[in-house]
C-alpha cells in the first residue's frame, strides 16, 4: 500500500484549507501530510482507516486526524449523496497559536492527543457537524473565532475514542518526506503552465524514465495521473469561488477545454458545470 504525501496549501486570507464535497469516492488515497485535519461526513457509512487503525462508521463520522498521520479518504467506496467538509491546521498555526497562549492550553492539549486519531461521538459529533457545515459561509475573521470555538468544545468533550494506544509514528524517511515535497511544491507552483516530465524529474537527478518509475513506486500514481488529480482539486476551488468553466480549465494549466471536462468528470465523477450548479444551489 503506497502513501502519498499530499502538499496543502492555505486558503488566501486564512489560517485554514476548507475542502467542501471533495468527490474522491472512488479514489484509493491513501496519503498523509503535515496538517491536521478535521473531517466530517454525513449521509454515509464509510471506512474509517486512520494510520494502523480499520474500522467501520455508520450515518456520519468526525475525525481529528493528527500531524504525517497516513489515513484514507472517509468518502471511499462511499455510494450515497453525501456531505462531506475537511479543516486543514498548518502544524505551524498550532506552534505560534495554541502553545504560545495560555487560555488556549485546553486546544493545544487536544492537538497534542490527536496524534492518537481522535473519533468523536455522539451530541459531540452532531453539534460539530453542523456547525462545520455552516463553516463555508463565514467571513476569514469569523471562520477563524469559530475554529477557536469548534477546537475549545473538542478538547471538553468526553465524547471520543482514541485510534491508536500511542501516538502514531510516521515510518516514512524524513529524506523520501523532503524528495517527495520539493516534488510536489514545484507542481503546486507550476500546475497553471503546461509541466514538461523531464523538468520535474531534473528535481530527483533522474532521467526520465527513471523518474517515472520512481514516481509510481513511491506514490502508488502515475506523474501525469496526479498532476490531473491535482489541477482538478484546484479547479474545484476555482469553481466554488465562482469562476466560470473555461476561465477555470486554463488557469489550471489544461490547453483544451474538451481534455478538462474529460479529466474533471474521471476524477469527480460529474462535469464541471454539473459540479459549480451543484455546489451553489
Amino acid at each position: 500500500m503506497k502513501i502519498q504525501l499530499e502538499n496543502i496549501s492555505p486558503d488566501a486570507n486564512s489560517s485554514f484549507r476548507l475542502l467542501l464535497n471533495p468527490k474522491l469516492n472512488d479514489l484509493f488515497y491513501w496519503h498523509f501530510h503535515p496538517e491536521y485535519e478535521l473531517v466530517y461526513i454525513e449521509n454515509a457509512d464509510g471506512t474509517r482507516h486512520v494510520g494502523n487503525h480499520i474500522s467501520q462508521y455508520e450515518g456520519s463520522d468526525l475525525v481529528l486526524i493528527g500531524s504525517n498521520i497516513p489515513h484514507l479518504n472517509f468518502d471511499y467506496g462511499v455510494k450515497t449523496d453525501c456531505e462531506k467538509v475537511v479543516l486543514q491546521i498548518h502544524p505551524d498555526f498550532k506552534q505560534q497559536t495554541f502553545v504560545k497562549l495560555p487560555e488556549l492550553d485546553s486546544i493545544n492539549e487536544l492537538f497534542e492527543k490527536a496524534q492518537y486519531g481522535i473519533a468523536f461521538y455522539g451530541h459531540t459529533k452532531k453539534m460539530i457537524g453542523k456547525r462545520l457545515l455552516r463553516f463555508r459561509r463565514l467571513a476569514p475573521f469569523n471562520q477563524f473565532v469559530e475554529a477557536l470555538f469548534l477546537f475549545e468544545l473538542l478538547a471538553k468533550s468526553k465524547e471520543y475514542t482514541l485510534l491508536h494506544e500511542q501516538p502514531y509514528i510516521n515510518q516514512y524517511s524524513q529524506k523520501e518526506q523532503d524528495r517527495i515535497r520539493q516534488i510536489y511544491a514545484y507542481i503546486d507552483q507550476h500546475y497553471q503552465r503546461k509541466i514538461i516530465l523531464e523538468e520535474v524529474a531534473a528535481l530527483s537527478n533522474l532521467g526520465r524514465e527513471a523518474f517515472c518509475r520512481y514516481f509510481k513506486k513511491a506514490t502508488g500514481n502515475t506523474f501525469i495521473g496526479f498532476l490531473n488529480q491535482y489541477r482538478i482539486s484546484q479547479a474545484k476551488r476555482l469553481l466554488l469561488m465562482g469562476k466560470n468553466v473555461s476561465e477555470t480549465c486554463f488557469n489550471c494549466g489544461f490547453e483544451s477545454l474538451s481534455y478538462f471536462n474529460r479529466i474533471f468528470k474521471k476524477v469527480t465523477g460529474e462535469n464541471p458545470s454539473a459540479f459549480k450548479k451543484k455546489q451553489h444551489a
